[in-house]
């Protein structure tokens, strides 16, 4: 009989093994796992137009055809829609895995996102399930993710100072209330992000951490995440090069080399990802190789 890999990770001193089914949801994930971006797909499905955040660089459209990158969406659906459109897809696709939602607002504070979910899991319990958020909710909504089977969370987290958080936010909505700027804001934001990250690992869900690399901003807090979430468990990490748009169009671009140089720095603490494609929130299909949203026609498939 076959023995069964494990693989490896140290937290906090201590070997951490990730079980057989942890290894699949990896191992079939075309953001965790490089060699699957060559062979499974994803589906996002565009579920989640509200957001409790304001990024400097978000900038959300609808029905936009012509952009690749978060927070563009040709359409917003539906619960109902959305299982038809899974349904439609994998019939057609069979090499799509992953189910994802990852807004075009944040999903975390949208009850559709519950609800597409829930859908999907009670029908397609295989389907791997996965959510992008900026983690301002994910303590109060975990036992929700983890009870319609939510397995792969990613969480984009730009600092760890509160400080200079807050300079990369115009806003935060929390309990009924809008914080603007400042270190209170930056403070609320970054806890409410490591208390989600660590109750995710809890229950066995495999993250991600995103962190948008802005020069002159947040340069000095790259490798302090990648040093706290690899205490934490963290499986993978995504350093993402700005776009520069929204309140943030007049910040430069940092260089391939500056991006190279700081995963270099961070890899000896996290794994990090280097073949991000920096989705749609409707992208379907392999990383770099998406059915178009819009028209159904196909690029080419996976391999």
């Amino acid at each position: 009989m076959v023995q069964e890999a494990y693989e490896e990770s140290v937290v906090d001193g201590t070997v951490v093994k990730w079980d057989p089914d942890q290894m699949r949801k990896i191992q079939e994930h075309p953001c965790y796992s490089e060699k699957a971006s060559h062979t499974y797909g994803r589906a996002h499905l565009p579920v989640a137009p509200k957001c409790n955040i304001q990024c400097n660089y978000c900038l959300r459209k609808f029905d936009c055809v012509n952009e690749s990158r978060p927070g563009v969406t040709s359409e917003v659906l539906d619960p109902q829609k959305a299982l038809e459109k899974i349904t439609s897809i994998i019939a057609e696709h069979p090499y799509i895995k992953v189910v994802g939602i990852a807004g075009p607002g944040d999903p975390l504070a949208n009850d559709e996102t519950f609800e597409t979910i829930r859908l999907i899991h009670e029908k397609y319990p295989d389907l791997i399930l996965c959510i992008s958020t900026n983690g301002l909710m994910l303590p109060e909504k975990i036992d929700l993710l983890d009870k319609y089977g939510v397995s792969n969370v990613t969480v984009t987290m730009n600092a760890i100072d509160p400080d200079i958080a807050a300079k990369i936010y115009q806003y935060v909505d929390y309990g009924g209330k809008r914080y603007y700027s400042g270190n209170a804001m930056g403070k609320l934001l970054v806890e409410k992000q490591l208390e989600g990250i660590r109750l995710a690992v809890e229950r066995k869900m495999l993250v991600k951490v995103n962190t948008v690399y802005i020069p002159d901003i947040n340069e000095s807090q790259i490798l302090e995440i990648a040093k706290k979430i690899s205490s934490m468990g963290v499986y993978i990490h995504n350093i993402i090069p700005l776009i520069a748009q929204a309140k943030f169009a007049h910040l430069r671009v940092p260089t391939i080399e500056e991006k190279l140089a700081m995963q270099e720095q961070c890899k000896p603490y996290v794994k990090q990802m280097s073949h991000c494609q920096r989705c749609r929130a409707d992208a379907i299909g392999c990383l770099g190789k998406d059915i178009n949203p819009c028209t159904g026609a196909n690029k080419p498939k996976c391999i």
